[in-house]
């Protein structure tokens, strides 16, 4: 059995994500009561032949908040039965969450006549503390429509059918704001930018005009060789600490050109020598 919990702020794509889950195969249980969780278990346990193997539920703020304050353990009985879950955090920046629901029309769980919108998608970041600290995988939807994240889900969560870490190396620009999922984060912006020339500017980072113009460039070699040498001494630490998702996130200006190149280059010495390699370019 395979056992997916789904969170994050309501308005963050919760729902979609378990649309998604459900197309591929899992049954999914919506707004499941946390302290259920360890029941769930036990009887995959005991009636195999009868649950789906592949199992997602979302748990959210929906819940009592005694019932989320309880999630640590209620997790850890569930992994004590040595089956395969991964927790799933969705999210996005307060004002983005604040446009949905205003957009929308829905009523967030939490608002009542003493509670304003704003307010109530603070607050829920606080109920939510116990899931956020054991996410094995936080996904900013804030720049993600429906059908990005739902790619974004079909190849970080379903193309990990077996427990090894999933790396993900993703370019991105500084100007539209820091992916809050990553994990290791490089700035490229000292390097020399391809885009204050005007035959490079319309080009991305996967064209070979680009290619050309940062290869010849020493600064970018010597940035490059810094960072893969790293990346290739501790990433395999990484995975040999039974973590699940690793995020490597490279900023540039504008997330498409010098952020884009260095992606591309190191995901594919990655992929020479870890399992489970991605690269995606949130920009482009």
């Amino acid at each position: 059995m395979r056992l997916i919990i789904v969170s994050g702020r309501s308005g963050s794509g919760k729902s979609t994500a378990l649309d998604v889950l459900e197309d591929n195969g899992f049954y999914c249980i919506d707004n499941l009561p946390a302290g259920l969780l360890p029941e769930l278990a036990e009887r995959a346990l005991l009636h195999t032949e009868l649950l789906h193997p592949l199992v997602a539920v979302s748990i959210d703020a929906r819940n009592l908040p005694s019932q989320l304050k309880r999630f640590p353990e209620l997790l850890e009985e569930v992994r004590a039965r040595h089956i395969q879950c991964d927790v799933l955090y969705l999210d996005a920046d307060a004002e983005t969450l604040f446009k949905r629901f205003s957009e929308t029309r829905r009523r967030h769980p939490l608002t009542n006549e003493n509670r304003s919108l704003a307010e109530a998608i603070h607050d829920e970041s606080q109920l939510l503390g116990p899931i956020i600290d054991l996410a094995d995988l936080k996904i900013d939807t804030t720049h993600l429509n429906l059908y990005q994240l739902g790619d974004m889900l079909k190849v970080r969560l379903l193309n990990r059918p077996e427990p090894t870490t999933a790396f993900l190396v993703e370019s991105f620009g500084f100007k539209r704001g820091m992916p809050v999922d990553a994990d290791l984060v490089f700035d490229v912006r000292c390097l020399p930018n391809p885009y204050w020339i005007p035959e490079l500017r319309e080009h991305s980072g996967r064209d070979q005009p680009v290619i050309e113009y940062l290869d010849a460039q020493a600064d970018v070699q010597e940035m490059y060789h810094d960072i893969c040498t790293y990346l290739q001494k501790w990433l395999p630490r990484f995975a040999a600490s039974n973590r699940a998702y690793v995020t490597i996130a490279i900023g540039c200006t504008g997330g498409h050109h010098r952020s884009v190149y260095l992606s591309e280059r190191l995901g594919k010495v990655l992929k020479d020598q870890l399992k489970n390699v991605q690269v995606r370019h949130r920009d482009l």
